[in-house]
């Protein structure tokens, strides 16, 4: 007998989002609107789903993941490659265990394609094309973008320039179609669309929890973490911060040119996470910095109840 195929995208709206930048405290909120809705949280973090390196990738801490069931958090050996369609499988896997246990499911996290994979499927894009992909990768970062920019200025608003691996996929897709990826990943936003919640913070505010968590990974060994670390995947080497504490390693930074190059790394991307988020959701921000704790977790609770609710849960 043949398997059920998989659907590409969640159906019925069966979980809540709660999404936003780096260090803007999503994982704690995220168990304490858990617990509130008696839910189990799965992560859509690129980064903290690989094994090890948890000070590096910001893990929860065991207090916090022990206080709700969580999945998808260091599920995954560092020497493999993930990319969105695996997360997607997986995922959707943890969500079916937690709806057969007639509990909600929170998605948490701040990876925009794991998400948008979930919310949204995958676009039917080209395969790679092995000449084309050759010519491309004998570009520099910068002459890549200048491409992208020309023929998809919306996908290059978005990119990160310095991601030379999906800079040539976004240029490949692009020749390969003849038409911008952003124009072919475009959803049908008057269908229903999953709820969930922004979460944000006044940007001096959030450079400062980002600043001090580069602190914390220091004062947690994440010289030794990354010591100990040895074969990883391309895309685990994508971690923020690898590269900056393996120069530290090598006598190639000092420490503090390392914690620096790390600290403005992060605020870089949580620029670029706010970034996509606001372009490709319509969940609603809540901005932290003018709403004490425990009133932001009592307005999401209250949105996520009702949520769930109308998916008789």
């Amino acid at each position: 007998m043949k398997a059920a195929p998989v659907e590409n995208t969640l159906t019925n709206n069966n979980v809540f989002f709660i999404v936003g930048p780096t260090a803007v405290g999503k994982s704690q909120i995220a168990v304490d609107v858990a617990r509130r809705c008696g839910g189990e949280v799965v992560s859509a973090d690129a980064f903290q789903i690989y094994q090890g390196l948890d000070s590096l990738t910001a893990k929860p801490e065991r207090e916090v993941l022990e206080k709700v069931p969580h999945h998808l958090i260091g599920t995954v050996p560092l020497t493999e490659e993930m990319n969105a369609e695996q997360f997607r499988v997986a995922a959707r896997d943890a969500i079916a265990g937690i709806r057969a246990r007639r509990k909600p499911a929170l998605v948490v996290g701040g990876s925009g394609m794991y998400v948008q994979a979930l919310t949204d499927g995958l676009s039917a894009l080209p395969p790679a094309d092995p000449e084309l992909r050759q010519r491309l990768n004998h570009l520099s970062e910068g002459e890549l973008f200048v491409r992208l920019r020309q023929r998809d200025p919306q996908t290059a608003d978005l990119i990160d320039a310095r991601n030379k691996r999906r800079l040539v996929r976004a240029v490949e897709i692009c020749l390969l179609t003849g038409r911008p990826a952003s124009v072919q990943r475009k959803r049908d936003l008057s269908a229903e669309r999953p709820h969930g919640v922004l979460l944000v913070r006044d940007r001096e505010e959030l450079y400062d929890r980002i600043n001090a968590r580069v602190e914390m990974m220091f004062a947690n060994g994440v010289i030794e973490e990354v010591r100990e670390a040895q074969e990883v995947s391309p895309t685990a080497a994508k971690t923020i911060g690898l590269r900056q504490v393996e120069d530290l390693i090598a006598g190639r930074l000092s420490e503090a040119k390392c914690k620096a190059a790390i600290q403005q790394a992060t605020r870089r991307y949580a620029k670029r996470q706010l970034t996509w988020f606001q372009h490709q959701t319509n969940f609603e921000p809540l901005n932290l910095s003018h709403h004490g704790s425990s009133e932001a977790i009592e307005w999401i609770a209250r949105k996520a109840r009702l949520s769930f609710a109308q998916q008789d849960v």
